[in-house]
């Protein structure tokens, strides 16, 4: 019988043993995924608060530009160009009325000396143009990126925010 005692108390020792491993593995074991949530949680506010000063103070720093300095427009003398002859007998011409946006009043003063640039580049390129070049919108956007890029390219180191069509007519 001693024996049976013995082997009880042994019993009981590694249940003790084994509940005490229980109890802290069962702390451990919620402990581990609330850290791993937690860490996550962070992260995400963390993300969101940087996503929300970057896009904020980007809307923020573009509002406080366009109060601060309001756009100028300057109107170009009209132009008028014959367009290229694809095989056709018929003459076709182009008349466009344009009007530069730029950043600012100063940048006004700096173009009217090389008006007379800016005019031989649109007449030089208009000339070239065919009829089917001008077909769609997507004919026009390319054209307005194009005299965009000839204006920016005349008054470099300056630049200009884009040209604007008052009016395009193809007689």
């Amino acid at each position: 019988m001693a024996t049976n005692v013995i082997t009880n108390e042994d019993d009981g020792a590694a249940e003790g043993e084994g509940a005490k491993a229980a109890s802290a593995f069962r702390l451990r074991l919620p402990l581990k995924p609330m850290l791993i949530a937690a860490a996550g949680l962070i992260v995400l506010v963390g993300g969101g608060y940087g996503a929300y000063h970057f896009i904020g103070g980007k809307h923020a720093e573009a509002a406080a530009t366009t109060q601060a300095a309001p756009v100028v427009f300057l109107d170009m003398p009209d132009v008028l160009v014959n367009l290229s002859a694809s095989g056709s007998d018929r003459t076709q011409y182009l008349k466009v009325k344009v009007t530069l946006e730029l950043p600012d009043q100063a940048m006004a003063t700096l173009i009217q000396p090389v008006m007379p640039r800016l005019q031989d580049a649109f007449q030089t390129y208009l000339r070239e143009l065919r009829p089917t070049d001008l077909d769609g919108s997507a004919g026009l956007y390319r054209l307005k990126e194009e005299l965009t890029r000839r204006v920016n390219a005349a008054i470099a180191p300056n630049r200009i925010n884009a040209v604007l069509f008052k009016e395009i007519v193809v007689q």
